[in-house]
């Protein structure tokens, strides 16, 4: 089988495609893959260093306001959709998958034009500009929340969850990863992750409580992003045995598995992982991304009752702590909540879209 994938601007986008590249690759090694990008994008740098064949598009996205810029992308977006087209005839794919990010419009919709089997997978509990335009005209859409059934035609519309979820869920479990971070395995445990880069509002707020974490009787794991750590090291005096702070975790799937809670971005990534493990989640959703969507993503969550919202405006060091406390001083509380997370989880998410695949392509 020959698959083409696309998707690209963030991270979102990108780690499902990979994760499901990295399934199908394991249930059928002889399976083809060709990866269409941008140049510039983070997708090349990600999947270029996998071995995976990479072909690039140059596109821009729409601009929300009135701009002549808007006629530049247009412009963009014909001369894609016909170098989609040659792509596609070159490598004669059996189907086609869009991930999100303005890339694989031209892409996904240069395939259903051939009259190639499509999906496109939404990430997202809101749908993107892209997705939405998309779904007219792909033969099914893939979903993570079902709060996104809305944006499409139902009868093409199958929930299957993320990838990425799966390939967390599968990754063997470790119970003693956090003896090589010198903490107490039978202690209950906090990890508070800002993302890659970090988050100034999570600096701030968790420097003004390390003092107040000290005293407590669990423990908290603290990933400050690079570009904060040095500063943050500078400004505490002392960091109290139960607290380890690193810039970056590398095994981060290791230590999702046996925490008791995390403290993170609603990104659409993050809630798969966390859900699909069972973890009890607090949710800060990032105030920088269009339409508001990791709020979106956190109420589906908040409403499972499989975890707490706080605003980024109101994270201070004060809510902090008391939303840790509420988390895992109550024992009943948590394990409700362990198990509202795992209901609300998929942990099959690439198996599901594989199903969907060779349904399509059957066809």
């Amino acid at each position: 089988m020959k698959v083409m994938i696309s998707g690209g601007g963030t991270g979102g986008h990108i780690y499902p495609a990979l994760a499901l590249i990295n399934y199908l690759k394991k249930q059928d090694p002889t399976t083809e893959f060709l990866y269409i990008g941008t140049e510039k994008g983070l997708e090349k740098q990600i999947i270029t260093k996998q071995n995976i064949p990479f072909k690039s598009l140059e596109l821009q996205g729409f601009k929300r306001s009135i701009s002549l810029n808007n006629f530049k992308t247009v412009t963009l977006f014909l001369k894609a959709i016909k170098q989609a087209k040659k792509y596609i005839d070159e490598f004669k794919p059996d189907i086609v998958i869009g991930t999100g990010g303005y890339v694989c419009s031209a892409v996904v919709y240069a395939a259903a034009k051939k009259k190639i089997p499509t999906i496109i997978h939404e990430q997202n509990s809101v749908a993107g500009l892209t997705n939405k335009f998309l779904g007219r005209y792909v033969d099914k859409v893939a979903i993570c929340f079902d709060d996104a059934r809305s944006y499409f035609n139902e009868n093409k519309v199958v929930l299957t969850g993320n990838p990425r979820a799966q390939e967390v869920y599968d990754t063997p479990k470790d119970d003693n990863v956090l003896e090589k971070y010198h903490l107490n395995n039978s202690k209950k445990t906090i990890l508070i992750f800002g993302g890659s880069r970090g988050a100034y509002t999570f600096n701030k707020a968790f420097e003004g409580a390390v003092n107040e974490f000290g005293k407590r009787d669990y423990q908290v794991i603290y990933v400050s992003g690079k570009i904060y750590y040095d500063e943050l090291m500078e400004t505490i005096n002392e960091v109290p045995s139960n607290i380890i702070i690193k810039p970056y975790i590398e095994e981060m799937p290791e230590l999702l598995a046996v925490v008791d809670g995390v403290l993170v971005r609603a990104g659409a990534t993050t809630i798969a992982e966390v859900t699909a493990l069972g973890v009890p989640s607090i949710l800060v959703p990032s105030p920088n991304v269009t339409n508001d969507h990791q709020t979106k993503n956190a109420k589906s969550v908040v409403d499972a009752k499989a975890g707490l919202l706080i605003k980024d405006t109101e994270l201070t060091s004060e809510s902090l702590v008391k939303a840790i406390d509420e988390l895992l001083l109550n024992d009943e509380k948590l394990e409700k909540m362990r198990k509202n997370a795992r209901d609300l989880g998929i942990s099959d998410a690439s198996k599901r879209l594989d199903d969907l695949i060779k349904e399509l392509v059957k066809k």
